[in-house]
């Protein structure tokens, strides 16, 4: 049997003006701020105009460890959204923008699949309304004015052997990762080294997404450390003078992106974090405003829940003043295979015992979300492929561990695929059983957060730290920084450092490589492990399969 391209369905879809999505959310059309017929930003006023509603339900969507036979995360979001709908329930998406590098490289799109999409699809995954392009924008704006302040006078006496602030692309594009600028004499500067990262991995992302308004917006901006002097003393953005025009810059990006999904639901997409070097999750302002609209908002974090939902609830729950009602924790057969010892091209043959074999990652996951106390609910994205005894074994192990599985179908089947799973996360949410709190205080000393999260999320034994970089956290704290969260740069296919060690690994240690201020954005980044920010293409780029074709349509994104 075979089944149409994502694409394929998305040009299918029979969208409704932009302004009917609105209307089903209480946005007059004054305030939708159009971009073509299927998209527009919902501004600041009217954003502004409905802070005294209640909140309705946050809905979390978290996954397993990614395998390459894929979860669906994104998909599951988009299918359970349209299922609270289905079943009467005012319901909305929030995920982040599609950044262009992964499109063309290896990942493909980031809009759902099957018939549990974000439409219009092109458009999502490519230029979008300009958010992203807003952001590399300010972000080459301020790396200009520091090297500009240096080339006429450095009044701030700054270190050019200390600038910390380098420049960023929204590509995969492994050439710039390490480059000298400021080649060719006398008039272009002095020479230094610095690199290139991926738009998404710039903080003036991760702040974009962490701000409540433009005020606090340029707030964070100034706070941004972008070098040192000789004596060590912290040179801010807004001691280069770049905090207002930056903001200026990204006015309109900070406002929402309304779409809508296959069956005509609202979507806001905004925003898109790295999930390893930031908090991988859609902006505050999108979430919290799209709380004052409806009754349940199904909102996602990237990368497994060891990464993702760990920072969206120590990270963006506690910053934003806001927590989830149900989590609920994507699982496929085929994954569970993987983490059972199959190897890729062994998927689609039943084989019970592995599946068996794999569901401790999937335990795991569920202890650790529930120590949030958030009740969790498994969401088994079906594939065809999947048998009834395999299914079954996942029931089994999960209700084995106090939480239950539901089969979803949404991918085959749009919402009616993902009634049973909108029924239950309903339930679940309504019934007020959750009492979140995240799993450290602020007041906790920089180390021990470390710790705690190295030792409860992905139980380890140790963090391994040298002297310098204990005594760089130290001397965070004496300067003021003590009391921000931790964010956690790792691995994305293991609980350990290790990405080929699947399971539930214990016993291992956590070795800290270095440690980063993101100042802004209000976190301080721990990097263990080698972690990208440039990513390259694979040899076969999509990149190759992409174009359009005789009807001028787009070809090859998926």
């Amino acid at each position: 049997m075979s089944y149409k391209s994502d694409i394929e369905i998305a040009r299918e879809a029979k969208k409704r003006p932009i302004q009917e999505i609105g209307d089903k959310l209480g946005i007059p059309t004054e305030h939708l701020l159009p971009f073509g017929h299927d998209k527009a930003k919902v501004s600041q006023n009217f954003i502004n105009s409905v802070q005294s509603n209640d909140d309705g339900k946050l809905i979390l969507v978290t996954a397993i460890n990614p395998t390459p036979a894929g979860e669906g995360k994104t998909t599951t979001t988009v299918g359970l959204g349209d299922g609270l709908n289905r079943i009467g329930k005012k319901a909305m998406v929030c995920i982040r923008e599609a950044s262009l590098g992964p499109n063309f490289g290896m990942k493909g799109g980031a809009a759902g699949g099957g018939y549990a999409q974000i439409v219009p699809m092109e458009d999502m995954n490519l230029h979008f309304t300009g958010d992203f392009h807003a952001i590399t924008s300010a972000h080459s704006l301020l790396s200009a004015m520091i090297d500009n302040h240096i080339y006429w006078g450095n009044e701030l006496q700054i270190d050019e052997r200390r600038v910390a602030w380098r420049r960023v692309v929204d590509m995969n594009d492994r050439a710039l990762r390490d480059i000298v600028c400021s080649l060719g004499g006398v008039s272009n500067g002095f020479p230094r080294q610095t690199g290139y990262d991926i738009t998404v991995a710039s903080e003036v992302m991760a702040i974009l997404c962490l701000s409540n308004n433009l005020e606090d917006l340029q707030r964070r901006l100034g706070d941004i450390i972008v070098a040192y002097t000789r004596e060590r003393t912290p040179i801010y953005c807004r001691d280069i003078g770049a905090d207002g025009a930056m903001t200026v810059l990204l006015k309109d990006a900070m406002q929402p992106n309304l779409v809508q999904t296959l069956e005509n639901n609202p979507a806001f997409v905004h925003g898109g974090p790295f999930a390893n070097i930031a908090h991988g999750c859609n902006s505050v302002i999108a979430t919290k405003t799209a709380m004052k609209l409806v009754d349940y908002v199904v909102t996602e974090a990237g990368f497994g829940a060891d990464l993702g939902a760990e920072k969206f609830m120590n990270i963006k729950c506690r910053k934003a003043g806001i927590a989830p009602s149900v989590v609920v924790l994507v699982a496929t057969v085929r994954a569970m295979k993987m983490n059972g010892g199959v190897a890729k091209a062994d998927l689609g043959e039943e084989n019970v015992s592995a599946v068996e074999a794999g569901c401790p990652n999937l335990g795991r996951h569920i202890e650790n979300l529930k120590s949030f106390g958030v009740p969790v609910v498994v969401a088994i994205n079906h594939f065809v492929t999947d048998t009834d005894a395999e299914v079954q074994a996942v029931k089994d192990y999960v209700g084995e561990h106090g939480s239950e599985a539901i089969v979803s179908r949404h991918w085959e089947l749009g919402s009616e695929g993902s009634e049973a799973l909108a029924r239950r996360v309903a339930e679940v949410a309504d019934a007020d059983v959750a009492s979140f709190a995240p799993i450290y205080p602020d007041e906790m000393p920089l180390f021990e957060k470390i710790e705690t999260i190295a030792k409860r999320i992905y139980r380890a034994d140790e963090v391994l730290a040298d002297k310098k970089i204990r005594q760089q956290l130290r001397d965070w704290e004496e300067a003021g920084y003590g009391n921000l969260p931790v964010c956690m740069a790792k691995t994305q296919y293991s609980f350990s450092t290790d990405p080929n060690l699947r399971g539930a690994p214990t016993g291992h240690s956590v070795p800290v490589r270095e440690v980063r201020l993101s100042a802004g954005a209000g976190f301080i980044v721990v990097v263990c492990g080698e972690i990208m920010t440039m990513p390259g293409l694979p040899r076969q780029p999509a990149a190759l399969t992409i174009g359009l074709n005789a009807d001028g349509e787009i070809e090859g994104l998926f």
